[in-house]
């Protein structure tokens, strides 16, 4: 996605949905369908402090928008995270917050909290975008040729 779409959700504030306030838990949204991401979005699920993170795979779901302030297409191109509060952060944001919930990745939350990291990580995923696609590709390919052994 180009950084217009990226700023249109990298920290859009909005009133928290129900069933994170209820629940008391942050809600990430990835693509499933990447298997880099998802691969990466399981390793966290495994970790200690996850059950404090909602994980919804959006590639499932068949819809223009997944919530009113978040089109389906803007978070299919950024992880996307909205945090108890109701905010809406995208890109190393989302992924600083999820750190943040995890205890085994709360030092790397707070080093990429820090300027100029913060910065650099957010220029590292935008690099990993750009590759994502040759990337999914290949992890593709790997997977097929461990299925056919």
């Amino acid at each position: 996605m180009t950084t217009s779409g990226a700023a249109n959700i990298e920290t859009a504030a909005v009133m928290p949905s129900q069933s994170n306030t209820e629940h008391h838990t942050a809600t990430a949204y990835y693509d499933g369908a990447c298997p880099l991401c998802a691969r990466e979005i399981n390793f966290y699920r495994r970790q200690k402090g996850a059950d404090q993170v909602s994980w919804v795979d959006i590639s499932v779901m068949d819809c223009v928008n997944i919530a009113p302030d978040l089109p389906r297409k803007a978070a299919l191109a950024r992880f996307t995270m909205r945090d108890f509060d109701g905010n809406l952060v995208s890109g190393s944001r989302a992924f600083i917050s999820v750190w943040k919930r995890l205890p085994h990745f709360r030092w790397l939350a707070i080093i990429f909290s820090i300027q100029p990291l913060a910065w650099l990580l957010e220029k590292a995923y935008g690099l990993f975008l750009k590759t994502r696609p040759r990337l999914q590709a290949l992890a593709l390919r790997r997977e097929m040729g461990r299925r056919q052994k």
